[in-house]
C-alpha cells in the first residue's frame, strides 16, 4: 500500500466490529510465537499472515501492527483471537529482565559525564 493510501478493508471489518481484545494480555513489547497453522479457510488473510510473521520466531506486536499496516488496538484483537484458538503463545519481554547492575550503570553514567 501506497503512502496516503487507504486500505481496502477498513479495520472494523477485519475485526468483525469488535473494539477490545479477548484478553487484555498484549503490550507492545509482548513476544508472539506462532505454535501451529490455520486449516485453510479458518483464518482470514491477516491472521494467516500473523502466523506467517512468527513462524521463524518470536515477533513483537509492535512488529506484528507495523508488517500489517494496522493499529495496535485492531492487530491486538486479531492476536486475542488466535491465542484463544491455540495458534500462538506469548511472552512478556517483562519476566525475561533481570534487575539492573547498579554498579555498571553508575560506571557508564560517570564514563558520560567524564567525557562531556
Amino acid at each position: 500500500m501506497r503512502r496516503g493510501e487507504r486500505a481496502l478493508v477498513r479495520p472494523h471489518v477485519v475485526t468483525r466490529g469488535r473494539a477490545r481484545p479477548t484478553r487484555n494480555t498484549f503490550e507492545m513489547d509482548t513476544q508472539i510465537y506462532a505454535v501451529r497453522e490455520a486449516p485453510p479457510g479458518t483464518a482470514g488473510p491477516e491472521m494467516r499472515r500473523v502466523l506467517r510473521l512468527c513462524s521463524d520466531g518470536a515477533t513483537s506486536v509492535a512488529e506484528i501492527a507495523g508488517h500489517l499496516k494496522l493499529p495496535m488496538s485492531v492487530t491486538k484483537v486479531l492476536l486475542g483471537d488466535l491465542l484463544d484458538s491455540g495458534h500462538i503463545v506469548t511472552r512478556s519481554a517483562q519476566h525475561d529482565l533481570e534487575a539492573p547492575d547498579i554498579g555498571l550503570l553508575q560506571d557508564v553514567l560517570d564514563g558520560l559525564r567524564a567525557s562531556l
